[in-house]
């Protein structure tokens, strides 16, 4: 059977001829236009303005997944005890946080007790009968600036103000002692009750002459706060 030669295959000292491209390749059919915005060659279905082989939404040179736009360093952590409505608790140095009364009072110091209080209240009256009153008046106007009264001088107290960190001095003496005393006693016995519940029942142990001079009674019985 005999063969047909190959007109493709070169012959001696003939160079390889290619078969013809074929007209029509790459592109549009009869009457098919490119779609609008795009580029002769372009696949079917290829989102407008994107590159072929290149992943949709993908910046060009951007790795796959990798997230697009600057990097923003995170914040810092919240601290565990910081929360809505609340402030760090700051401690000045020499002072210690007082869980009872929530008050920073001063080192070797306490909140006076109920017990302690009273009796500074009852030792007045035979300290007044001794200095025959007069007396007592002149040593309370003495002590006053250093935050005291006869009976609290004897019994180891000092009148703190928790707003400024400091003994209170002769005119906040002057406020508790004089008016809160006068405002104790502007009811009788309903505003005392009311004062001694309050002094009672409070975590700070302030009775109205301790509110309205804004003062608690530390117990001071190294005397830390005589500087």
């Amino acid at each position: 059977m005999s063969q047909f030669p190959d007109p493709y295959t070169p012959g001696p000292g003939q160079e390889a001829s290619q078969p013809p491209a074929d007209p029509g390749a790459g592109q549009p059919g009869y009457g098919q236009q490119p779609g609008y915005g795009q580029q002769p060659g372009q696949g079917y279905g290829q989102p407008y303005g994107q590159q072929p082989g290149e992943a949709y939404g993908q910046q060009p040179g951007e790795a796959y997944g990798q997230p697009s736009g600057p990097a923003y360093t995170p914040a810092p952590p919240v601290p565990a005890e910081y929360g809505y409505g609340q402030s760090p608790n700051v401690v000045p140095q020499g002072m210690y946080f007082d869980q009872l009364s929530g008050l920073n009072l001063p080192d070797g110091t306490q909140l006076a007790s109920v017990g302690r209080r009273i009796g500074a209240f009852f030792l007045a009256i035979p300290l007044a009968i001794v200095t025959l009153g007069i007396g007592y008046v002149i040593w309370g106007l003495i002590v006053w600036g250093n935050g005291q009264t006869p009976a609290m001088q004897v019994l180891g107290m000092r009148v703190w103000r928790p707003e400024t960190n400091k003994v209170a001095g002769f005119w906040f003496m002057a406020l508790r002692e004089i008016v809160g005393r006068i405002v104790d006693g502007i009811l009788s016995l309903i505003t005392e009750i009311t004062s001694f519940v309050l002094f009672v029942a409070g975590n700070k142990h302030q009775a109205l002459h301790d509110l309205i001079a804004g003062t608690v009674v530390l117990y001071d019985p190294d005397k830390v706060l005589a500087s």
